[in-house]
């Protein structure tokens, strides 16, 4: 969607942040049934996200509970656990299983994970047990009288439980992705359709100075989300923000705001969403034809990525979240190079190759450039490119495909009802071929007359041919001056929102 600045951006408190400062994991080994890795995620001034890997090396267990001591027993304190009840009493922190995830099969392994604050340091246990055996990293030995019954796995969809803080996520953590032919598939070699919302808020609110997020972004909205069976949610993001540029406020910018989309981002994934970190607004001034502002700054929505900022911010980015496959990277919200060159031949060129654009005054990055900046940083995430026509127009975007050395790239359009590409006769003969190829999402879908017959069609044509689609936007705005999805962020759905909500509800999990 163009048009954001016309909405009024609430302010927001962030959610526990996170920083670029990676830790690596320390692993307890010694002797007798279980082994645990103790990771720092992610750390912050003051704060850190943790995450336990508890691997049951011994016999089946119903029920665990995992004990260790902070070292520093003055200042590191739990503020917020998921996957596992924690209770802390000095620096004594027990762990114990929901009811969903106590059975725990010989070798099987559960995650646990939290947020937490320390004073002036923040030094990693070293020493845990579960159920009163020491995690030493190697397994008994085996009675040779022992007769063992398997446990049966947790349920697929575990019940309900109370607070939201610690629901569990109903299919478990999302799963890492990849390309395989024309679909995206999990590491299990299980396809995969990126069904769900757009969250809207990161791209806009920083630069005009009201907060990082529109709305909440902590568990309880998506809580909400997860009611209505989303399993994706695409997060735009403002290229100057993350890099923290003198154009915007500094408690919105830099580490602030890679913090909270970090914590965002990580708490999606431990809720069995999967994340698609965008950037939509981008800095470089742009008067041609169908400017959205002539600001310079990165207030709206610009024909292409520049090369001054672009290839920082995606140097940033995938090296915030290499190593997590569950998160999808799109390059760029909606291109329209086209308008500026004066036609889709220099248009497409421009949107590969980037350089100097006739039309646009700034030095454009194509994205070739952008993906081989993402595979620069080790990072093998499934990297996502749109097309023309603000990602309207897919028509040759085979022909100028960026060459991936890991072949992990995905397509995505945007259809409105508003488009020029808004037919089924458009969709066979423009979105059909590329899909056919290679994984294709509508990661827009939307129409601007508070209604659903229109997606409702758009829907039916991408259920039968296997593509993704996410609707525009789960914001509480007025669906009739743009599409917004909820009146409320307990997910009450709009009238336009109610048509995606009931769809999901038959075909996503």
């Amino acid at each position: 969607m163009r048009k954001r600045s016309a909405f009024i951006a609430g302010t927001a408190t962030a959610l526990v942040g996170l920083s670029a400062a990676v830790l690596l994991p320390t692993v307890a080994h010694a002797a007798a049934g279980c082994k645990v890795v103790y990771t720092v995620q992610s750390q912050w001034s003051g704060g850190f996200t943790g995450n336990i890997s508890i691997t049951n090396l011994g016999d089946p267990l119903t029920n665990w509970k995992l004990e260790y001591d902070f070292p520093d027993a003055a200042a590191q304190k739990v503020s917020q656990g998921w996957n596992g009840t924690f209770n802390q009493s000095g620096k004594h922190v027990t762990v114990t299983n929901m009811s969903w995830n106590g059975s725990l099969a010989t070798n099987a392994t559960v995650n646990p994970g939290f947020n937490g604050t320390f004073g002036s340091s923040n030094p990693v246990p070293t020493a845990f047990t579960l159920n009163g055996t020491a995690c030493n990293g190697s397994a008994p030995s085996p009675s040779p009288t022992a007769t063992r019954t398997p446990t049966p796995p947790p349920p697929t969809t575990p019940p309900p439980t109370s607070p939201p803080t610690t629901s569990p996520p109903p299919t478990g953590a999302a799963p890492a992705l990849r390309v395989s032919g024309n679909k995206l598939v999990t590491s299990a070699g299980a396809g995969y359709r990126l069904l769900g919302v757009n969250r809207s808020g990161g791209e806009f609110a920083c630069i005009q100075g009201n907060g990082i997020w529109d709305g909440p972004m902590d568990q309880a909205s998506i809580t909400a989300m997860r009611a209505w069976k989303v399993r994706a949610v695409r997060v735009p993001l403002n290229e100057e923000c993350w890099l923290g540029t003198s154009d915007v406020p500094a408690q919105y910018g830099g580490a602030a705001y890679q913090n909270a989309v970090k914590a965002y981002v990580n708490l999606l994934v431990s809720n069995g969403i999967t994340p698609i970190v965008e950037m939509h607004w981008n800095y470089g001034q742009y008067t041609g034809p169908s400017a959205g502002c002539s600001d310079v700054k990165a207030t709206c929505q610009k024909p292409m990525p520049d090369a001054q900022y672009a290839p920082s911010f995606w140097t940033g980015v995938a090296n915030a979240f290499k190593g997590n496959d569950a998160v999808i990277l799109d390059l760029f919200n909606e291109p329209y190079p086209e308008r500026a060159t004066g036609d889709a031949t220099s248009g497409w060129k421009c949107w590969r190759d980037g350089g100097t654009c006739n039309g646009i005054s700034y030095q454009v990055a194509g994205f070739q450039s952008l993906v081989t900046t993402v595979r620069a940083t080790g990072a093998t995430n499934v990297i996502m490119i749109g097309g023309l026509a603000y990602s309207n127009d897919l028509t040759q975007w085979l022909q100028y495909k960026p060459a991936d050395p890991l072949n992990n790239l995905s397509a995505f359009a945007h259809i409105y009802n508003f488009n020029s590409c808004a037919n089924t006769s458009c969709f066979d003969s423009q979105l059909a071929p590329v899909a056919a190829q290679v994984p294709l999402s509508l990661t827009e879908i939307g129409e601007n007359d508070c209604a659903h017959g229109f997606i409702d069609t758009l829907m039916n044509w991408a259920d039968s041919h296997g593509v993704g689609y996410l609707g525009w936007t789960w914001n509480t705005w007025n669906c009739s001056s743009g599409p917004s999805l909820i009146s409320d962020y307990n997910g009450t759905a709009t009238a336009f929102g109610q048509g995606l909500k009931d769809r999901l509800a038959t075909v996503s999990s």
